[in-house]
């Protein structure tokens, strides 16, 4: 099996620091680096397995996304080098309109 380079696109790292920001609040600084820190280890896994999920070529070609549990959402596309990890959306964010033509990362 390749091994893919895993990219945060600006977006994602953006995401997850909005994630941090809202569980730190909700349930402290610690709980909040420990879940970010597993959604981190995680993406990093798509190294080696960087097709799973389900493709959502209706949203934008080459995209597909996972689950995280109940509340995260996990956007990315992958070429023959690398697996860029477009978006962490929480909390069952609509996806089509995060992702729409306006706000997209480009590949």
């Amino acid at each position: 099996m390749k091994k893919r380079q895993v990219v945060f696109a600006p977006e994602a790292k953006k995401d997850l620091f909005e994630v941090y920001d809202y569980l730190a609040r909700k349930a402290g600084a610690s709980r909040a680096l420990t879940y970010c820190e597993r959604i981190e280890a995680y993406c990093r896994t798509f190294a080696h397995a960087g097709q799973r999920g389900r493709a959502r070529s209706d949203i934008r070609p080459g995209l597909r996304v996972v689950s995280m549990g109940r509340n995260l959402d996990l956007a990315f596309h992958l070429d023959d080098s690398s697996v860029t990890i477009d978006r962490i959306l929480y909390g069952r964010r609509n996806m089509s309109a995060v992702l729409s033509a306006k706000n997209r990362h480009q590949n």
